[in-house]
C-alpha cells in the first residue's frame, strides 16, 4: 500500500511541477577549412533551447568579432548566449541561431594583394556551409548580420555590398573612418590596425581598393533602388574614438534616405556598452522580421 501511494504521490507532483526548460547550447571552435583560403576558419555557433527537438527551420545572425578578437569573443565577453537566451524566453526575440567566425585582423575584406580573399570566403563558402550544416531558413527575410568595432565594419561592408542576402545589420561601434581619419592613422595619429597593408595604401595616398570598400564611399554611391533593400541599426557610445565615421554615416544615410536607426548613448568602445548593444539589436532585428 505505501508503495503505491508513493506512486501516486510522484505522479501528482508530475502534474503540478513545471517542466525544465530546455537549455541551449553553444559550440566554440567549430571549424570549417576553407578549400578557397586554405585553412581553418574557426566559429563559434549557438543554437536555442529547443533546437534539438524543434523540426523547425531557424532565423540566422551571422556576428563578428573586432580587431584582436576571434570567434569566442561575443560568447566569452559579450555574454550573446545569455542575451539571447533571455530575449528568446520572453518572447522579445524569435529563437535564432547566432554563428560568429574567426577574421583575425584581416577586417574581413579581401586583401589589396590577393593573398586572402575573406570577403569572397564568407559570402561564397561559409555562409553556404553553415546554413546546409545547421537548421537554417536560408532566405534574406530571416538573415542578418551584426558586429563591433572591425566587426561593426565587416556587417556593414557585407550587408551594403550584398543587399540580397541580408534583411538586417546591426553595427556596433562600427570601424567606420573618413578618408582624413585613415592618413593621420597611417602617419602616427593612433594605430592604423594594419590597414595600411590591407588596402594597399602610401602614407600620403589611399588605394582605389580602400574607395571600393570605404563604407562611406560605398553610402555615398548606393543606388537609389538598393536604399530600402536592407535595414541598419547603427550604435556608437559619446565616448567612444570611433564616433565621427558613426556620424558622417548617419548623415550620409540620413540624407540618402537610407532605411537605419541611429543610436548615440552614453558609454566608451567597450564590452560594457556592446552587451546592452546587443540586446538593442536583436530587438530591433525582431522589430524588423516579425512574420
Amino acid at each position: 500500500m505505501r508503495k503505491i501511494l508513493f506512486f501516486l504521490s510522484l505522479c501528482w507532483m508530475a502534474t503540478i511541477l513545471p517542466c525544465q526548460a530546455q537549455p541551449s547550447r553553444t559550440f566554440a571552435k567549430e571549424v570549417l577549412h576553407s578549400e578557397m583560403l586554405n585553412r581553418d576558419i574557426a566559429y563559434t555557433v549557438y543554437l536555442p533551447a529547443d533546437y534539438e527537438t524543434s523540426d523547425r527551420e531557424y532565423r540566422i545572425m551571422y556576428l563578428l568579432h573586432g580587431y584582436g578578437g576571434d570567434e569566442t569573443n561575443w560568447l566569452y565577453y559579450g555574454e550573446m548566449d545569455k542575451t539571447a537566451d533571455h530575449l528568446t524566453e520572453t518572447g522579445e526575440i524569435h529563437p535564432t541561431i547566432i554563428v560568429c567566425p574567426n577574421a583575425d585582423n584581416g577586417w574581413y575584406i579581401n586583401r589589396a594583394d590577393g593573398s586572402d580573399n575573406f570577403e569572397d570566403m564568407f559570402i561564397q563558402e561559409f555562409i553556404p556551409h553553415i546554413e546546409k550544416k545547421y537548421k537554417v531558413r536560408a532566405e534574406k527575410g530571416f538573415r542578418s548580420i551584426g558586429g563591433l568595432s572591425m566587426g561593426g565594419y565587416g556587417s556593414l561592408l557585407y550587408a551594403i555590398k550584398y543587399p540580397d542576402l541580408f534583411s538586417v545589420c546591426i553595427a556596433m561601434s562600427a570601424g567606420v573612418m573618413t578618408d582624413q581619419e585613415l592618413l593621420d592613422r597611417f602617419n602616427g595619429n593612433g594605430s592604423s590596425y594594419g590597414l595600411m597593408e590591407l588596402y594597399g595604401c602610401t602614407k600620403k595616398r589611399l588605394s582605389d581598393h580602400w574607395y571600393a570598400n570605404s563604407i562611406l564611399e560605398l553610402v555615398k554611391n548606393m543606388p537609389e533602388n538598393q536604399r530600402k533593400q536592407v535595414k541598419f541599426y547603427i550604435d556608437c557610445g559619446d565616448d567612444d574614438f570611433l564616433y565621427r565615421g558613426n556620424s558622417e554615416l548617419h548623415i550620409l544615410m540620413r540624407e540618402k534616405g537610407i532605411t537605419h536607426e541611429y543610436r548615440v548613448r552614453d558609454g566608451a568602445h567597450n564590452w560594457t556598452y556592446w552587451r546592452s548593444a546587443l540586446e538593442a539589436g536583436l530587438k530591433y532585428i525582431h522589430q524588423c522580421q516579425r512574420y
